[in-house]
Parts: structure tokens; C-alpha cells; sequence
């Protein structure tokens, strides 16, 4: 879109979302949500809060979200009550109108601007400069990760950060249902799902992108969110030579996330066996972080675990490399804690020190947190 087209959209986008555009703009605000015409809060540095904003009434806020249909070339109405969708500028919009709910009701969530990095994990508390540098390897290794959090935990934009830290010389495939990942890379492919028309017709889901990434001669393969079939191609993709490959899953530990992603395969056209199935993701998963939202509103690496095979039961062998330490409420109400070595060094220690990255088994010792 040309410069003066975008400013001519933005000009439309404004009319109609009037009442809350200021909130838009705000850098500080995360997310939008409005449950009605006459309630809308907002999402401010991690916390809930309501505001005084409110649209006319809600003839109006349904004409908004009318046009908001049509400007992204979609429609909302009683035999398609709900609309989730992206605007030009980024901006992830879901839209839900009665008989489903009370009043119109829609969220927008907002993406950061900014290209985050380890430095301002590590600058805001997020992790430590150990826990960065160890990351780093990972990447460096071409280990291949599942990045495990809740909604808005910022599971993203770790995606982000990590894809950002890829060696150079390599041909990266990025696989999202919208184009969120923030990724300054000399060889990357950005593909995108595509919804059905009006008639149903035409839908590409991320199961077929990752089916036809695999024809692109990809060295990495990286899913914005894994929640379906997909999760199956990606880990085949990941046992037949294809390291580094990333994705995220929402989970609410390490341990549920890799049954969450067996879960996900399962619902695949696959005539995998059971026990099949679970061999391949336990030897394709090598790391998975945890990022959690926690209560003081800070969005924190809360735990860094390593898949090491299966037990005779058929559980996942799960173990730490990094945990959470006991987390103390300070006066202002921020959450002080950090990630701590567990005292277990990683199933990989040789291929570091083969390669000659300083970072000595000294580093996993358990020690107390500071």
C-alpha cells in the first residue's frame, strides 16, 4: 500500500473507531477491548483498566464494526457473527456481535513498533544475561524450540527476538495466520494463511503452508502458532534435517506443552500410531520455553526445559535447565525473581564445548538467586 493510500486508510480506520483511536495510538496500551458500546477497558503495561471512552450507542459500534469488515474485504453479520481479522497497520482485531454476546463486542490487540532484543529481556528482568547467552547457543546449534506461554504472555514476541539471533546464510520459512513476527533477517519467506470467502471457498490454513514449505528448501521452518494438524508436518519436518525450527503453542508449563503438541498432531489426517507419533515428537523437540504474564502485569521466561526421550509409560522426559525462583512482592508491587540454574547441564554440554562457545559447565550450577 502506497504512503498516501495508508494515510488515506487510516483516515477511514479513525472515523469509525473515533472513541477509542487516542487509545490506539497510545504506545503504552497492548490491547483494546470493548464490550459494548458504553464499556471499554484497555490493557496498560499488563493490567486491566477500564475507561471513560464509550461509543454513542450501539448502532454505532455495530456500524464500526461493519466497516471494519469491509475494509479488510469481509463481512459480519447473523449468519457470520464473528470476524477476526488485521488491519494494514498491524493491528489484530476480533469481533464477536449478538445474538453471541449482549452488545457488539470487539478487542483489538496491538503489536510493538519496536524490535525487541536479549538486551531489554534482560534490562526489564525478563531473564538474565546467562539465560540470554544460553538461548543464544541454542540458536546457534540449531536446536529446535517450542516457545510455551499463555494468551498475550508475549509468546511472540520471544519468537521474535530468538529468529532475530539465527546464524547468517541460511533460508528461513515464517508461517503465520497474520504477519506478527518482527524478523530482520537477509533470507526470510514470510507466508500467511488465507481465510474462506463468502461462499467458503479458497481458505489456505497453516497445515497447507507448512505441507508446501517443505518444497521451498527450507534450512528453518518457523509457525507462528501451532494449534492444529500442522504440529505433526513440523515435527516430521524436524526429524528429516531441518534444525532450528521454532513454534509456539499456548501451554501453562513445559510439560504441558509438548502433550499439547502430541494433542495437536493428533488431530492430523496422519495413520500414525499412538506410540509412533510419540517417538517422533520426543526426538524432534530439543528446548521449550516457558513465558508466563504474571500477576504484577511483567511478562517473564519462567522456565527453560529440555526434552530427553520418553518414559516406559509413554510420559514425555521433560528436565529443567532453568526455573523460576521464589518470587518476592516488593512495596511498589512488582514480582522480584529470576530465572536459576538448576544444577543440571544441558544433554548438548559436549556439542557447546565442541564448538567452542565459552560458556563453562560452571554456568549450570545450582546457586541461590541473588
Amino acid at each position: 500500500m502506497s504512503q498516501h493510500g495508508g494515510q488515506v486508510y487510516e483516515d477511514t480506520i479513525k472515523g469509525f473507531l473515533q472513541p477509542i483511536w487516542d487509545l490506539l495510538q497510545d504506545e503504552r496500551i497492548t490491547e483494546v477491548m470493548v464490550n459494548g458500546h458504553d464499556e471499554i477497558f484497555i490493557e496498560i503495561e499488563g493490567r486491566l483498566q477500564k475507561t471513560d471512552a464509550r461509543f454513542a450507542d450501539e448502532d454505532t459500534l455495530r456500524a464500526a464494526a461493519n466497516n471494519i469488515a469491509q475494509s479488510v474485504g469481509r463481512r459480519i453479520d447473523e449468519s457470520s457473527p464473528r470476524l477476526d481479522a488485521r488491519l494494514p497497520n498491524g493491528f489484530r482485531v476480533h469481533v464477536i456481535i449478538p445474538p453471541l454476546c449482549k452488545g457488539t463486542t470487539i478487542a483489538i490487540r496491538k503489536f510493538a513498533t519496536v524490535q525487541f532484543t536479549f538486551k531489554d529481556y534482560i534490562r526489564a528482568g525478563a531473564m538474565t544475561e546467562d539465560v540470554a547467552y544460553f538461548l543464544d547457543i541454542c540458536m546457534k546449534l540449531g536446536k529446535n524450540i517450542l516457545v510455551s506461554g499463555g494468551t498475550g504472555s508475549g509468546k511472540t514476541t520471544l519468537l521474535s527476538v530468538l529468529a532475530n539471533r539465527i546464524p547468517p546464510g541460511q533460508r528461513i520459512i515464517v508461517i503465520e495466520d497474520s504477519s506478527e513476527l518482527k524478523i530482520d533477517y537477509e533470507h526470510v519467506v514470510f507466508l500467511e494463511t488465507r481465510m474462506p470467502d463468502a461462499h467458503g471457498q479458497g481458505a489456505v490454513t497453516v497445515e497447507d503452508l507448512v505441507k508446501s514449505s517443505l518444497r521451498l528448501r527450507p534450512d528453518r521452518i518457523i509457525v507462528g502458532e501451532v494449534r492444529g494438524g500442522e504440529a505433526l508436518d513440523l515435527v516430521q519436518a524436524m526429524n528429516t534435517g531441518h534444525k532450528g525450527c521454532m513454534g509456539t503453542v499456548h501451554a501453562n508449563s513445559e510439560e504441558d506443552a509438548i502433550v499439547r503438541l502430541e494433542a495437536l498432531a493428533q488431530s492430523s489426517d496422519s495413520k500414525l500410531s499412538e506410540k509412533a507419533m510419540q517417538y517422533q515428537i520426543a526426538g524432534a523437540i530439543d528446548v521449550i520455553i516457558q513465558i508466563s504474564r504474571l500477576s504484577d502485569g511483567s511478562r517473564r521466561v519462567t522456565g527453560i526445559s529440555e526434552v530427553l526421550g520418553l518414559e516406559s509409560d509413554g510420559s514425555y522426559i521433560v528436565e529443567p535447565v532453568y526455573e523460576l525462583s521464589r518470587l518476592e512482592k516488593l512495596a511498589s508491587g512488582k514480582l522480584k525473581g529470576q530465572l536459576i540454574a538448576v544444577g543440571r547441564e544441558p544433554s548438548f554440554m559436549s556439542e557447546i564445548e565442541d564448538n567452542k562457545i565459552p560458556f563453562s559447565r560452571s554456568k549450570f550450577q545450582k546457586l541461590e538467586a541473588a
